[in-house]
């Protein structure tokens, strides 16, 4: 009977590691990470609560509502949303890479015609959700552009990405019509939501004026600064003022193009008023990273995106004058295409299933070190991803969310969204350091094995992620974690997971066989599988002397959040 019972248990263990790693066996020796919850870091900055999209008439369409009121819901703090073309000319339809607002137009005479209601509804749709927008000033109207035509793009993925930029990327005709247009808006809003609301608010000019979304020179766009900076001013002397969204910092050519707006902010001849500096209450800039498909498979460059926010820290923190300034990463992403599908480029096929959610998982990590190491005032990175309304399902688009569904991505901000208080120290053998995964990204021979921590006044959480550069199958790893510090006998833990059975709908849609024409029962069952879930039932669990220890498997690509309630 002994036998048998050694038989049985070794059956056992041998079923669990097929239900939860699937084919793949775990490693024999455990990564051991430490948390100290005594040793505080610092805040828990919400900068993971930011998102963005080109597409601004997708905010107040069915399945945009839907996602908005599922990010307000995951947050603590009220979500910062940022979109393009608030400004542009058009009647409101939506398509890729496009959106209009019909904001201003001219009669006959050549006088301004202003027309609120779609910006209005975008506006109104985050505000009744308890979201802040990031009022991003562009693009330009079709009526004050130097060169009007032609205008409106019908782009498609596959199709030269050029052909995006139209009239709407000049500058203007008329400065002072371009002032007062602005002037009108901000003054609007106020009128609308008040003047405390507005001032919560992050109003900015244009985006990455650097590259070709700006046809005009950096001259022109530091005199469109002024005048815009000048106007916003004017309407709300509160309402705070920031740029110049400007992307790419590693590259020697963009961190010229910030430094340079920063020097004209502090020190040159201001456009508008004649007098020096123009008026700047945050900064901001953009980091992407940089896949490729290598030997077949997808080869992530998280490397990439974090040698952009080194370098833009950097910089930021160069300026004496400046070094407390809030820094927004405008756009922090993978990479710079949302609506490039994983047809069209194979490089995205990252993005339906869990290494988004890793990659993403990881990254954050090493943004709130990068800004520890620099000593920055780092207040958010935007997310560029949110949905594409009635666009076929699980297509590739860097998107939160496909028809309604949520992707695995999504679910790794409702784990950020229980990590509050302070960031605590953690210590683990199987970490990339921040200097290996900026230098040279992570693709050694080993995945970055790794958490992030955080301490309330009666709970703890601890997010632990699986990553590697590479999307090939690996080993799952076994993770040995120590948490000290405690201070109450017991503790109830909560243990959430994204993985290949857990919180990941599109395992869920493979398995129904891809329809592209779901049912309704599967719609359901869809949605419910899109959901942040628990791997195991939560449960009270007695600390030793101020510790706790556990054995968490860990997937390849999984993330893994534990979370300590007193």
């Amino acid at each position: 009977m002994h036998q048998f019972a050694k038989l049985t248990i070794l059956l056992l263990l041998v079923i669990f590691y097929i239900q939860v790693f699937g084919q793949s066996q775990p490693s024999i020796q455990p990564v051991k990470i430490q948390v100290d919850l005594n040793k505080t870091k610092a805040k828990m900055e919400p900068v993971w609560a930011w998102f963005g999209y080109d597409e601004p008439n997708y905010t107040y369409m069915k399945d945009g509502k839907k996602l908005l009121s599922e990010l307000a819901a995951l947050s603590p703090v009220p979500v910062y949303v940022r979109a393009h073309n608030l400004l542009t000319t058009g009647d409101g339809t939506a398509a890729l890479k496009w959106g209009s607002t019909n904001a201003y137009t001219e009669d006959k005479r050549g006088r301004p015609v202003y027309n609120w209601t779609i910006v209005d509804s975008i506006f109104d749709t985050y505000i009744k959700r308890g979201m802040k927008p990031i009022a991003q000033i562009g693009f330009m109207p079709q009526a004050l552009s130097i060169k009007p035509e032609p205008y409106r793009h019908h782009w498609q993925p596959g199709r030269p990405y050029k052909e995006i930029y139209t009239g709407w990327a000049y500058p203007p005709k008329n400065y002072d019509k371009w002032a007062e247009l602005v002037y009108q808006w901000v003054k609007h809003c106020v009128e609308r939501y008040g003047e405390a609301e507005v001032q919560t608010w992050l109003w900015e000019l244009w985006n990455e004026p650097n590259i070709d979304y700006w046809q005009g020179t950096p001259e022109e766009f530091h005199k469109l600064y002024d005048y815009t900076a000048h106007a916003v001013k004017r309407a709300c002397p509160g309402a705070k003022m920031g740029g110049p969204d400007s992307t790419g910092p590693r590259w020697d050519k963009a961190a010229a193009f910030l430094q340079n707006f920063l020097e004209h902010c502090l020190r040159g001849k201001n456009y508008a008023t004649g007098k020096i500096g123009a008026p700047l209450d945050f900064i901001a800039f953009h980091a992407k990273g940089d896949p490729k498909v290598v030997d077949g498979h997808v080869r992530m460059n998280m490397g990439a995106q974090l040698r952009d926010i080194s370098r833009g820290f950097e910089i930021v923190t160069s300026f004496p004058e400046l070094k407390n300034l809030p820094i927004v990463i405008g756009e922090s992403d993978p990479e710079g295409c949302a609506a490039c599908g994983m047809q069209t480029n194979p490089e995205n096929a990252y993005r339906n299933g869990t290494m988004y959610s890793s990659y993403t998982a990881a990254s954050f990590a090493r943004k709130y070190a990068l800004a520890d190491h620099f000593k920055a005032n780092f207040k958010g990175a935007v997310s560029w991803s949110f949905e594409f309304e009635n666009q076929p399902w699980f297509y590739g688009f860097r998107d939160l969310a496909t028809n309604g569904v949520d992707k695995p991505v999504l679910n790794v901000f409702r784990m950020f969204g229980m990590m509050q208080g302070n960031r605590v120290e953690v210590n683990s053998e199987g970490a990339y350091t921040l200097e290996q995964a900026r230098d040279s990204s992570i693709r050694g021979s080993r995945p970055d094995i790794n958490a992030l921590a955080t301490k309330d006044t009666a709970a703890a959480a601890v997010m632990l992620w699986n990553y590697h550069d590479d999307d090939i199958s690996a080993p799952a790893q076994f993770v040995e974690l120590q948490v000290k510090g405690l201070t109450s006998k017991q503790v109830m833990v909560s243990h959430y997971r994204i993985d290949s059975q857990h919180s990941n709908a599109y395992e869920m849609w493979k398995k129904m066989g891809s329809p592209q024409q779901p049912t309704d029962i599967q719609i359901k069952e869809l949605e419910k599988s899109g959901q942040l879930q628990l791997l195991t039932s939560p449960e009270w669990v007695k600390t030793k002397n101020g510790v706790i220890v556990f054995s968490v498997p860990l997937p390849g690509q999984a993330v893994s959040l534990l979370k300590l309630d007193w």
